[in-house]
């Protein structure tokens, strides 16, 4: 029998329906066409990007010997010497393009998934994200840094090599606006932040989560828009993956590998997403009356999405999922049991 769930943390229904897990429109992982002697992100191609803006290195600059490395997006959507103006278009407004847009080349690993990585390999790509937070957040301009990972043609990536990318913008997205009104609501009544309960409830019904590793939980959400979705969260209360202590991000880095390690056992070849949802990072007219309580409510979190099915008219037009495996299904599946 199927069901519909609400999604509280994002706002959204999902129809829960097994009846439709076999149906055949799988999403066929097909490689991505990116020849490692012709790969920009590759060490020792270091003159194909524009130059990097940071890097985890010993060494000079632009030059092989690193171990992580961040350049300008060379088909930015935005960029950051285009003045932050309002216009008028008539009826309408804009604003010049003004914003960051980076990429992280994750590791010099051309082919590596992100299970194969070690510890300490993607506790360097988080420290290297802290860093360019940190530093785009020096920017009083920059209201929302948004993370996110696509790995896979399905997934929109149009690089083989592992990357991530960072969006920088001077405004709120809606949906990020919308949480930050909702959580401060929920605060208002429970004293609490909204991730802080659901990873409080998680961790008492026990039936969801896949792992625990030192302040971080893992999960399969209860109204799971995407197949095996997994979220993982603090349980405190951190708004900024950037405010993590270096004990907390290894622990991060420890409970990615394991979730990773379990998806690859479960789904083999699979084409997925992540995204970092972190507090904003600077005060404007749209957030300023929820900042002041941030410190309190608002916990950042992680969702990996794996795509194993192409999203079709429904979702897209009524902003609602259909997913074919019950998240308790997938969280027995993941934990192995």
């Amino acid at each position: 029998m199927s069901e519909i769930r609400y999604d509280k943390l994002h706002n959204k229904y999902v129809i829960i329906a097994p009846e439709r897990l076999h149906r055949p429109n799988l999403v066929k992982q097909e490689p991505l066409e990116s020849e490692k002697e012709n790969c920009p992100f590759c060490e020792g191609h270091e003159e194909f990007t524009p130059p990097e803006i940071f890097a985890l290195r010993d060494n000079r600059a632009n030059t092989p010997g690193w171990r992580t490395r961040v350049v300008p997006n060379l088909y930015k959507a935005v960029q950051i010497e285009e003045k932050n103006i309002s216009q008028r278009d008539g009826f309408f407004e804009y604003v010049k393009g003004f914003g960051a847009h980076e990429i992280i080349i994750d590791t010099p690993c051309h082919e590596c998934r992100f299970s194969a990585l070690s510890q300490q390999e993607i506790f360097d790509w988080l420290l290297t994200l802290n860093i360019r937070i940190t530093d785009l957040t020096k920017d009083k301009r920059i209201i929302s840094v948004n993370i996110f990972k696509n790995s896979g043609q399905n997934a929109g990536a149009s690089q083989q090599h592992p990357h991530t990318q960072i969006i920088a913008l001077p405004i709120m997205p809606q949906n990020a606006l919308e949480f930050l009104q909702r959580n401060q609501e929920y605060y208002s009544i429970h004293g609490r932040g909204i991730v802080q309960d659901m990873v409080h409830n998680e961790k008492e019904a026990k039936v969801r989560v896949i792992d625990e590793t030192g302040i971080f939980t893992a999960y399969c959400p209860y109204a799971s828009f995407f197949s095996f979705e997994v979220i993982i969260a603090p349980g405190k209360v951190i708004s900024n993956v950037s405010h993590c202590s270096q004990e907390e991000l290894k622990d991060l880095a420890q409970i990615l590998k394991n979730v990773f390690s379990m998806l690859d056992t479960q789904l083999d070849a699979y084409d997925y997403n992540i995204s970092f949802h972190i507090a904003p990072v600077n005060k404007n007219f749209e957030n300023e009356k929820y900042m002041n309580d941030i410190a309190e409510n608002f916990s950042f979190y992680l969702r990996i999405m794996p795509r194993l099915y192409t999203l079709a008219g429904f979702e897209l037009s009524a902003e609602t999922a259909i997913n074919g495996v019950a998240p308790e299904v997938c969280a027995k599946l993941l934990r192995g049991n």
